[in-house]
């Protein structure tokens, strides 16, 4: 069975320190103008009990199965590999902009220098493809990110979507990305 890869961030465990940002833009070699990743933090917000806290978004591409980006794409620069990563083929690319405007996640740029749009690729192109984790997972000092094969039932990715609630982000949109979230229950409030 093909690999079929996603990703978990857990917003309990985020710290939103950017370790995955510095760790995104130094593997991929990205200008210091635009990003892969970054973590928006929101807060302080008070909760329930009392206590202050933060929300860590993580804001890149969320891989989807149901691609906008890949559909309006009238070269096929934009395509999904055999590993369900969405990629960008520079060569067969027009500059069309298509896919950033299709993606409901405003998770693509044009990248300065090849003036095609980029965006999270979890490393492929580098680490992926050594058999290593993305750049993110590996720098991350709290284990908020876990990454793996979603059809492999034992791996670490699965064995955490069994055992902590996680959502997808827009959802109803039908795209199903394959970034997990797990919500933030700080202040007292269990999920």
């Amino acid at each position: 069975m093909a690999k079929k890869y996603g990703m978990i961030h857990d917003n309990n465990l985020c710290i939103g320190c950017q370790a995955c940002s510095v760790a995104c833009r130094s593997e991929n070699k990205i200008p210091e103008s635009v990003y892969r990743l970054q973590v928006w933090v929101n807060g302080p917000t008070e909760y329930p009990n009392g206590t202050l806290g933060y929300e860590y978004h993580r804001q890149s591409c969320v891989q989807c199965e149901n691609t906008p980006c890949v559909s309006v794409c009238p070269t096929k620069a934009s395509h999904v590999n055999e590993e369900g990563i969405v990629l960008v083929d520079v060569d067969l690319c027009v500059g069309c902009l298509y896919c950033i405007a299709a993606c409901p996640y405003q998770a693509r740029y044009v990248h300065p220098v090849t003036k095609a749009p980029d965006k999270c690729t979890f490393c492929h192109e580098s680490r992926l493809s050594r058999g290593e984790e993305p750049a993110c997972v590996t720098v991350c000092p709290t284990d908020a990110l876990v990454f793996g094969d979603l059809n492999d039932p034992k791996s670490k990715i699965n064995q955490v979507r069994s055992e902590r609630v996680t959502y997808r982000q827009k959802e109803k949109l039908g795209t199903s990305p394959k970034m997990f979230i797990v919500p933030n229950h700080k202040g007292g409030i269990n999920s």
